[in-house]
């Protein structure tokens, strides 16, 4: 890795920022504790921890990469998580520049390096790059274009919990299930219907063992817990009202994600009513 002049420069503008960045006393107890002398302890926050970090010689840069991982380090985020991301977003604009980004776990990993600005910046903002980066299932993309697009979170996430809807009912081929919404949809697809077959509609798996007959089980309550904290909310109550960060956002698309991922996997147990 490489850090020019300039990276070392953003680097310290983003970490010693008056208003999001570390304290005074947080960058010289980082920087005694990877190791590297505070030389203008008495200078600006960003020019002290810029002066420091240039002044110390490391061919292979990485008194630079130790700082920045303890600076970004979960546990000093635990009570503002917000601040976490915030860093976050602004300090991988500057790393993108040397083929870096900070993830998710406050961890340095190589990225492809990004070549211009507008690279730069796309590559620290975009709500699809992100969504990409875990893999969210591709139904979910694609019914979620125009709201990814438009970095909309609340209507993003919306329409992704509309997409569950459309794959169940589009599993049970009798269109039984047309009629039914939320949790009482899952319930008729998933929940066994004793007094007539043991069988649900649609399994997940072959339900040939209690683990699996358990694993069933508990994805009918992660599904009624998605459509009672996420899908009823969001359906009755204005936008303004419903606070969604983007990072709820990812964690939420995360999950619905995983629930597609089950549901292509699913099996059909189709009965006459």
């Amino acid at each position: 890795m490489n850090f020019e002049q300039s990276h070392i420069e953003g680097i310290a503008k983003v970490l010693g920022d008056t208003n999001d960045g570390l304290s005074g006393s947080e960058i010289g107890r980082i920087l005694k504790g990877v190791g590297i002398q505070d030389i203008d302890s008495g200078n600006t926050k960003w020019k002290r921890l810029c002066n420091a970090l240039v002044n110390h010689k490391d061919p292979s840069y990485n008194h630079i990469v130790k700082f920045i991982e303890d600076a970004m380090a979960l546990a000093r985020y635990l009570e503002n998580p917000d601040n976490f991301f915030s860093l976050q977003r602004k300090i991988n604009k500057v790393l993108s520049l040397c083929g870096l980004t900070v993830k998710d776990d406050g961890k340095i990993s190589q990225v492809t390096q990004a070549k211009t600005i507008n690279d730069a910046i796309k590559r620290a903002n975009d709500f699809k790059t992100k969504l990409e980066e875990r893999n969210v299932h591709q139904d979910i993309l694609q019914c979620c274009m125009n709201e990814i697009r438009d970095e909309n979170y609340f209507h993003t996430v919306f329409e992704a919990m509309k997409s569950i809807t459309v794959k169940i009912r589009n599993i049970d081929r009798s269109n039984h299930l047309n009629l039914f919404e939320g949790q009482e949809l899952v319930n008729k697809a998933f929940s066994s219907r004793e007094n007539k077959d043991p069988h649900p509609l649609i399994a997940i798996n072959s339900l040939n063992s209690e683990t699996l007959r358990g694993e069933q089980r508990g994805f009918i309550k992660l599904l009624k817990g998605l459509y009672g904290t996420i899908r009823n909310p969001l359906a009755h109550e204005p936008r303004k009202d419903w606070e969604m960060t983007e990072q709820d956002a990812l964690d939420i698309m995360s999950t619905i994600s995983l629930v597609h991922r089950k549901l292509d996997r699913a099996k059909e147990y189709l009965y006459l009513v």
